[in-house]
């Protein structure tokens, strides 16, 4: 059973995800926040799997809300799936820097979000290869640098030509063609790397790539 906490300041859009989770037989919706700081302790006291979190809400926003779950030791199971208006906004990438498991569109098919909690409660990350390469066109170029050396030096060197292929966009069976490996192996490489650099998922690791200066950002 697949626990979700509901974060949002709209009660028709809470009450249309329970309608829709609590349909099915593998999801239970186990509270509701209206706003971050509400999301945040009710995480703490509930413990799901997975919190559905709204970016705007009023007081704490969904962003540092999302930052206090992931930092917090005793959450660490608690995976955030963002919920956004648009495709690619300005909050995107912040959300993801504050520990976001990924991000979905309120507007998507309910089969999407339902697809969307499952793969995020596996410890999965939801940021597909096209959603990567337009969020690194439009925002990374913002990102403020960081240590251009900062973890680089526990990375093979394999692992650290395969996390930034990542960091582009590319999926593991792009990965596997372009250094000619099998996507089992490109998986495995992945999963050591952010082991190594103690990256909750595959979007952590490309905030650290870009972090790191392992890629550097596209200039307009």
């Amino acid at each position: 059973m697949i626990r979700v906490l509901l974060a949002d300041d709209q009660a028709l859009m809470r009450a249309g995800f329970r309608a829709l989770l609590d349909a099915e037989d593998d999801l239970e919706v186990v509270g509701e926040a209206a706003d971050g700081a509400a999301a945040v302790e009710l995480s703490r006291r509930l413990r799901p799997d997975v919190v559905l979190m709204d970016v705007q809400m009023p007081g704490l926003d969904g962003i540092e809300a999302t930052r206090r779950i992931a930092t917090d030791p005793l959450l660490t199971a608690v995976r955030v799936l963002i919920l956004t208006n648009y495709e690619v906004d300005s909050y995107v990438f912040d959300a993801l820097r504050a520990g976001a498991s990924g991000f979905l569109l309120k507007d998507a098919d309910p089969a999407d979000l339902l697809r969307a909690v499952a793969v995020v409660a596996r410890g999965e990350a939801l940021l597909a290869p096209s959603v990567t390469r337009t969020l690194i066109s439009e925002f990374v170029t913002g990102a403020p640098p960081g240590d251009l050396t900062a973890g680089r030096e526990v990375l093979t060197a394999r692992e650290q030509e395969i996390v930034e292929l990542v960091a582009r966009g590319l999926g593991n069976d792009e990965i596997a063609e372009r250094v000619v490996i099998s996507p089992a192996t490109a998986k495995t490489h992945i999963n050591r790397a952010m082991m190594k650099l103690h990256c909750r998922d595959r979007a952590q690791l490309v905030v650290w790539a870009y972090d790191s200066g392992l890629v550097a950002p596209r200039r307009r």
